[in-house]
């Protein structure tokens, strides 16, 4: 689901390899400050139900200060998955504040993190690295 395109065009990130993807989440489970999450979904499929990987979620260090990212599948866009996950997220993560940025132009996840309670605090420029390309990021924070 991380190299989907479109989900990266809109996320302004890189796609990873598929190495490098799962040696970064061993990485994350291993690392008892990152608290880590699958976004799972109940789907059924020809009358069968099953759970279904929509996404994940997760609270990392990054520039000294506690973060909240999160990546839905582009199947599950515009469904609440995202939002609902970072709602029942927020009620397990008892660090405070938070903060987690998205690419400006990205007016989904700004609604997300609004109506989740995090606040814009502004915008800077965000630099091209291995991961992210360069592009105007906002900043939200949650008290």
């Amino acid at each position: 689901m991380q190299c989907d395109p479109v989900s990266n065009e809109m996320a302004g990130t890189k796609p990873r390899s598929r190495e490098v993807f799962f040696a970064a989440w061993e990485g994350h489970f291993a690392n008892p400050t990152i608290n880590s999450r699958v976004i799972e979904i109940k789907a059924t499929e020809n009358g069968i139900a099953a759970n279904e990987i929509a996404g994940s979620i997760s609270c990392f260090q990054a520039d000294g200060r506690d973060c909240v990212g999160y990546w839905i599948a582009k199947a599950h866009w515009g469904k609440r998955f995202a939002s609902r996950a970072l709602e029942l997220f927020l009620k397990e993560e008892p660090r405070r504040p938070l903060f987690a940025t998205t690419a400006s132009t990205n007016t989904a996840s700004r609604r997300i993190l609004e109506k989740c309670g995090f606040r814009l605090t502004g915008f800077r420029m965000g630099e091209e690295t291995e991961r992210y390309v360069a592009r105007e990021i906002a900043e939200f924070e949650l008290a």
